[in-house]
């Protein structure tokens, strides 16, 4: 599928759309859990952009992405690898843009196939070295500052896959400066809300009590959706206009 994908993009994702069931599972979970896992020893060409923490990169990221020959870009899909689909960190070895900033993963450190760099990773982690979460923060930075001089400011900025002490973290420095999105916050929130708010309709209870638990980055944005379409029924106020002031209702 790859190399189709390689050789005739449109090809590719016609006989993905017309074979979903059957290819869905070969192009997703769960076979694409392990390509990321292996994915240094099936390596073949390029997709997308590659930034590291490198001393030679420092300062060229605008460089980098001016390199790109499409223009009009729409969405942009970033990570810096340290939790992919669960599997946890798998350093460089994801996606259209990847922050390479090192890797913890052992076994990754001493493939001889793994294609990032062989050092620790440097993390935003606030128990983390000052020197560690320094030079994370300011190759992020650097990263969403060239995005804008090169794309402009309407550009969709997805953080896919970030660990939870960097996930929450970037969408609050960032969500006033940026067009940004993260789907395992904010995507899995509107899709609870609305599976929720669908069921109501069909059974029609007149009061609900609702629990929630587990350790997953959304659970918070989950409640911080519930919450505020409670207050938007009560209050009749615009869904939107609460979400833009959530903060409000910790």
């Amino acid at each position: 599928m790859m190399d189709l994908q390689e050789r005739n993009e449109k090809l590719f994702y016609k006989l993905l759309i017309e074979n979903v069931e059957e290819l869905l599972p070969v192009v997703y979970t769960p076979i694409v859990g392990e390509a990321c896992q292996k994915y240094g020893g099936i390596f073949r060409r390029p997709r997308g952009f590659y930034i590291s923490l490198q001393e030679s990169m420092r300062g060229k990221i605008l460089e980098v992405l001016k390199n790109w020959p499409e223009r009009r870009i729409q969405v942009i899909v970033v990570t810096d690898g340290e939790r992919i689909l669960g599997l946890g960190d798998l350093g460089c070895q994801c996606l259209p843009i990847t922050i390479d900033v090192g890797t913890n993963n052992e076994q990754l450190l001493k493939d001889e196939f793994y294609i990032g760099l062989r050092q620790r990773r440097a993390t935003g982690k606030p128990n983390s070295c000052f020197s560690s979460v320094l030079e994370y923060s300011e190759l992020l930075h650097e990263f969403m500052r060239a995005v804008k001089q090169n794309y402009g400011e309407k550009v969709l900025i997805q953080f896919e896959d970030f660990a939870n002490h960097n996930a929450f973290e970037l969408l609050a420095k960032y969500g006033t400066t940026h067009l940004v999105f993260n789907d395992d916050i904010q995507g899995t929130a509107s899709v609870v809300l609305a599976g929720v708010v669908a069921a109501l309709k069909l059974v029609a209870l007149p009061r609900i009590l609702l629990s929630f638990s587990g350790s997953e980055k959304s659970l918070p944005a989950i409640c911080i959706s519930f919450a505020s379409a409670v207050t938007s029924y009560k209050l009749q106020v615009p869904f939107p206009r609460l979400l833009a002031n959530k903060n409000q209702l910790l």
